[in-house]
């Protein structure tokens, strides 16, 4: 954030409630003399902050001082607020500096009733996002590759293996609480989806020629798959339309049951068998044969392990 952007961020924010210098600068992400500075700075110009005295101190705006309005309707501003609420539950992204600068400039632009009125349905409606623990130090990296159209060579950990991919993003979004990547995948020969939180390392390469990838894929580059298809209860169609490669593939037969039916790559098999066993009884796998015998297999384990 460049300092005029900084500084009229300050102002928004001050339009908003009283704050400490340590307050702006926490949400600023610079330090308690920048924003010191840039009040000052404000101030030379001929905008009416105040020093407030007492304990814990701070600054607020002269009463009745107002930015141009920014002309936005109920719904215009519900829009907004809700999704800036959504993007403040992931607890790492590249944007948590901006997520509240932009939220005291929304509410600062706003009249009084329909801020009222915006608070009150937004303390009953919300966009679920689950509290996730992981990192995703690479995330702005990746982010570059995407926007520079770049190839890039990675070091990514999956479930059960750690490998170097050569791969191009095609596009970097977030959902259920962690930030995917799609991207074309030459070891895989066709656009795969990776968990941003697995990047081990990232190194840009130069654009592969044609011919190595079609060498690639001629050798085995095409993941093989077998198809799968399940039945599900109402509770399982839940669980399986989360899943951000075949959620959409859930389809209902019938008042009470759904099914699902898709090609699973063979290296995704593990996935598959825990996938089904953890949906329990909310699943019957129809097809393939093996795949019902691993799970039974599993089971068996699991009952014999609290065998009495």
């Amino acid at each position: 954030m460049n300092r005029m952007d900084r500084m009229l961020a300050i102002v928004m924010a001050l339009q908003q409630r009283a704050e400490t210098a340590q307050s702006l600068a926490d949400k600023m992400e610079v330090s308690k003399r920048t924003v010191l500075r840039d009040i000052q700075s404000l101030s030379e110009i001929g905008v009416p902050i105040s020093a407030l005295s007492g304990p814990g101190g701070g600054y607020r705006l002269m009463e009745g001082y107002q930015l141009p309005p920014l002309n936005l309707d109920t719904g215009e501003a519900l829009v907004l607020l809700l999704a800036l609420d959504a993007m403040a539950k992931y607890s790492d992204s590249p944007f948590q500096q901006a997520r509240w600068t932009v939220t005291d400039k929304v509410k600062a632009v706003l009249p009084e009733g329909t801020l009222n009125q915006i608070s009150s349905i937004l303390q009953h409606v919300e966009m679920e996002v689950p509290e996730r623990a992981y990192k995703t130090p690479l995330l702005d990296d990746i982010m570059e590759y995407t926007t520079k159209n770049k190839w890039m060579r990675a070091l990514y950990r999956s479930q059960n293996y750690k490998r170097h991919v050569e791969i191009k993003p095609c596009r970097v979004y977030a959902a259920h609480g962690f930030w995917y990547c799609e991207a074309y995948s030459i070891q895989h020969g066709e656009k795969r989806t990776f968990r941003v939180d697995r990047f081990v390392e990232l190194k840009e390469m130069d654009d592969p020629n044609i011919q190595d990838i079609e060498i690639i894929k001629a050798s085995g580059g095409n993941d093989p798959s077998i198809r799968i298809v399940a039945k599900l209860t109402y509770r399982g169609a839940l669980l399986a339309e989360q899943d951000t490669h075949i959620g959409h593939l859930v389809g209902q037969i019938s008042d009470e049951e759904w099914v699902i039916d898709f090609e699973c790559p063979f290296s995704e098999w593990n996935w598959a068998i825990s996938f089904f066993f953890h949906l329990g009884l909310d699943a019957e796998v129809m097809e393939p044969e093996k795949l019902r015998q691993e799970l039974k297999e599993r089971a068996t384990q699991l009952r014999s392990r609290y065998k009495s």
